[in-house]
């Protein structure tokens, strides 16, 4: 038996429970009427003939490739040309084909959305903001006629401000490839509140961006809401759809954890790998908000992530099977683009989930190991079920947007030690 085997052995594991948690659950039904709808305001704005760049990027964007081929479309309906630009910022291994295939993970082809796909990480330099940042811009959507970004509208993981994760970060980061973004991360996050929609305003005074399409999306990762807004009116509307993405957020309802469990973590989950609004656990100080979490383990990795596991230094326990995954240099280029380099870190190893849970148990600053809080979930996008202790069972009771789902049972684990 090793020392660190050895040290966490006699750690008791609680019994847990399966409890349903409910969010409000508004949900467009109808999507290709909605932004027909929305379309009278901007329709006028593309002419016969026009090579129309829209930019597409973000992952677990809910209908992005119904959105994607309903804007290809509508395009086209007015004569114009459009094709695509993957807009991701450094993603993709910072390479043109690695972001056509971050596309493909999407379901975004030529094919499923009926439109040119045109990748590069060759850039213009547009400008520069007063504080000398240079403002760069994707070398073929800077030679489109005109450019539509297309982008979900939610809360930052790493910093707070009028606006954050939505249509100007997508025009100021998303179409600026890797160079944009490591310029809009390079004085850090305590300043990307203001040079994010700096950049952006630049670049839709200089460039032909049209108009953006975004959607706000509900507690279970479903379009709720989308709207089509003019350039000239973006900032102004995204501030009113981050506050509806804010009420939407979902959450673990309980306030004080002394022990947080996730199954696995990836860049298709979050680009954090875990979504820090979740887990409360935030890879800078200029964001807040989440539970108290103690200590956190992450299991392992998803298989979209491909080995990026951005994130797993936000934990204090991880298993060697999510380290064997690990692809570095993936994972650190995070940190050398973001300058936020402790999620890239790799938290402290144990053999398997049940002496990585146990040790976090062991170290979670209580005196009773039988009454650790601990919740554990699938991953911050899939919180309609999750398992919590029978400490907790009181607290559960008393909320009503939390159901109990099971009688009380013992985690079973498999020969090698980990979760079945």
């Amino acid at each position: 038996m090793g020392i660190l085997q050895d040290l966490v052995k006699d750690i008791p594991i609680p019994r847990m429970v399966r409890v349903k948690q409910s969010f409000p659950s508004d949900r467009l039904t109808n999507l290709e009427e909605a932004l027909a709808n929305q379309w009278q305001k901007v329709e006028h704005l593309i002419q016969p003939g026009m090579e129309i760049a829209i930019a597409v990027g973000s992952r677990g964007v809910d209908r992005i490739v119904d959105l994607t081929r309903l804007t290809v479309e509508m395009v086209k309906r007015r004569g114009g040309v459009p094709f695509i630009v993957p807009s991701m910022g450094s993603h993709g291994g910072a390479t043109a084909e690695g972001q056509v295939a971050v596309l493909r993970h999407l379901g975004v082809t030529e094919e499923s959305v009926g439109a040119e796909i045109r990748s590069s990480m060759e850039v213009v330099q547009v400008g520069s903001l007063p504080n000398g940042l240079p403002v760069y811009m994707d070398k073929y959507a800077s030679r489109a006629d005109g450019i539509i970004v297309i982008n979900r509208v939610k809360p930052h993981t790493a910093f707070r401000g009028r606006v954050e994760s939505g249509l100007l970060k997508m025009i100021s980061i998303g179409l600026g490839k890797q160079k944009g973004a490591e310029a809009c991360h390079q004085l850090g996050f305590g300043h990307m509140a203001e040079n994010v929609p700096a950049m952006a305003k630049l670049l839709m005074e200089k460039m032909p961006i049209l108009f953006g399409v975004a959607t706000v999306e509900n507690a279970y990762d479903k379009v709720a809401k989308v709207a089509v807004v003019p350039a000239a009116q973006i900032e102004q509307e995204e501030v009113e759809l981050l506050k509806e993405a804010k009420r939407l957020l979902p959450k673990i309802m309980f306030d004080r954890i002394d022990v947080l469990v996730i199954d696995e973590i990836g860049k298709n989950i979050s680009g954090d790998g875990m979504d820090p609004n979740i887990t409360g656990r935030y890879p800078t100080p200029y964001a807040h908000g989440g539970p108290e979490v103690n200590k956190m383990v992450v299991l392992d990795l998803t298989d979209e992530t491909e080995g990026n596991a951005n994130g797993v230094g936000t934990a204090d326990f991880t298993t060697r099977r999510l380290v064997d995954k690990m692809d570095l240099e993936k994972t650190y280029a995070n940190g050398l683009t973001s300058t936020v380099v402790a999620p890239t870190k790799i938290a402290t190893t144990m053999a398997n989930d049940r002496e990585a849970i146990q040790a976090a148990i062991k170290t979670c600053n209580i005196l009773n190991f039988h009454e650790v809080k601990l919740v554990r979930i699938k991953n911050t996008l899939e919180l309609g079920e999750i398992e919590i202790s029978e400490a907790l069972l009181d607290e559960a009771k008393a909320n009503p947007d939390v159901e109990i789902l099971t009688e009380p049972f013992h985690w079973e684990f498999d020969r090698n030690g980990n979760l079945f």
